[in-house]
């Protein structure tokens, strides 16, 4: 966490408003809300995107009827005071349709996030967003941790928190539990890791 982001607490109505600026006068950084802080993301790599092109074609093929948005702006902690982008958010097909840059999560089963290699990731992808996605009651939450080579399936929200969460290497099977249900083969995760 920078000096700036401890010391700067914003409002979501003034976050939406100053990215709604960013987006105009540049391709601007990926920027989030969570806890009331200004989070920034690092661009993502080749090897994120391939990830994320991975796991569509998996959603897609198991569950045609859905669809894996990437980088969705979602309203997301108790009251939707947070804003995150999500590298994925599976959710019906069409069910953005009409809603602006920060998006209602009501009909998101799933949100994913692929580490990305910077110093922030451990914060903002292992604690902040296990915690916002679950204060919001997203079913599933599904972390691709290229740091350690493992994925991590966070399911059974509380309000609080995730009260199940199952942790494998890439190559083993995991199963994406009710009510996304598809089981992903991690072994091809092993080709996108530094």
């Amino acid at each position: 966490m920078t000096a700036v982001e401890d010391r700067f607490h914003i409002q979501p109505d003034e976050f939406d408003e100053w990215t709604r600026i960013l987006a105009r006068t540049s391709e601007g950084p990926r920027v989030e809300l969570i806890d009331g802080k200004i989070r920034s993301r690092a661009v993502p790599d080749g090897d994120h995107d391939l990830i994320i092109e991975w796991l569509t074609r998996i959603c897609l093929q198991s569950r045609p009827e859905l669809w894996l948005y990437p980088e969705r702006g979602l309203k997301v902690q108790a009251y939707r005071t947070g804003r995150a982008r999500p590298d994925g958010s599976l959710a019906p097909s069409g069910v953005f349709g009409g809603q602006g840059e920060w998006a209602d999560p009501s009909e998101v089963l799933m949100v994913v996030e692929v580490t990305s290699y910077d110093s922030d990731t451990d914060q903002r992808d292992r604690v902040e967003k296990p915690r916002a996605y679950a204060e919001t009651g997203i079913p599933v939450y599904l972390l691709v941790d290229r740091d350690s080579c493992e994925v991590t399936v966070y399911s059974e929200p509380d309000g609080t928190r995730y009260e199940s969460a199952r942790t494998v290497p890439f190559g083993k099977t995991v199963h994406l539990p009710e009510p996304v249900g598809i089981p992903l083969e991690t072994e091809a995760l092993k080709d996108w890791v530094r």
